[in-house]
């Protein structure tokens, strides 16, 4: 299907629509990864690449009684990290930017998690995607976080051509308030998740089909 045409007015109009129709469908999204303070919240956004946060969430219990600060992390013996976080995939290259992240973290910032996007995509393994998760749901800093199901469907609403998450990232920005970014991301997340998967989305069922173009979805 060809891109619709439609004036800048019109976009932001249609897309605060359909972002007001998915917080009523999902009044209870939210972040689905477990966590009790920004420094698990960081690491557990970490083993998520890959990796469902179903199996986040059954990994990291044992992962935080094991080690509960950062500089537990920093000292860790390498085998038995990655021992705990195996079955998230990649084990091997998160288990080492983890303990890279927490050995800068005890170094420059006294064992805390910055609130600070710069400094967190400057940490070993933290992209833009992990920083906005964390500043988002640790700190109640609104960011946009462009993961895979974020960037599909603002793709398949019409929202974004860019396949680029930081490109996806400046095109929901122009639509969007900031003090809606954070929640964007939940209800867009939690929609893709239950309602419009990549193969088989539930058009019939889906409370925003009426205000959605349907890129990328075969007729």
């Amino acid at each position: 299907m060809a891109p619709i045409r439609e004036t800048h007015t019109a976009l932001v109009r249609r897309a605060r629509k359909v972002y007001r129709v998915l917080q009523e469908t999902y009044p209870d999204a939210h972040c689905e990864l477990d966590f009790a303070t920004p420094l698990q919240l960081l690491v557990a956004t970490m083993l998520s690449a890959q990796c469902t946060d179903v199996r986040v969430n059954q990994v990291t219990p044992a992962l935080f009684r094991a080690y509960p600060t950062a500089a537990d992390f920093a000292s860790a013996d390498r085998s038995d990290l990655e021992r705990l976080i195996e079955s998230t995939g990649f084990f091997r290259t998160k288990a080492a930017n983890i303990q890279a992240t927490a050995a800068i973290l005890c170094a420059d910032y006294g064992g805390e998690v910055p609130a600070d996007l710069d400094a967190l995509v400057k940490l070993p393994g933290v992209g833009r995607k992990t920083a906005n998760v964390v500043l988002g749901n640790a700190f109640d800093i609104p960011g946009l976080t462009v993961d895979t199901h974020v960037g599909r469907l603002s793709r398949r609403l019409g929202w974004s051509t860019h396949t680029d998450p930081v490109k996806v990232e400046t095109d929901l920005a122009a639509l969007f308030p900031v003090k809606d970014h954070t929640m964007l991301c939940h209800v867009l997340i939690f929609h893709g998740r239950r309602c419009c998967n990549a193969r088989k989305p539930d058009c019939p069922t889906c409370p925003v089909a009426h205000w959605c173009p349907k890129q990328g979805v075969a007729a």
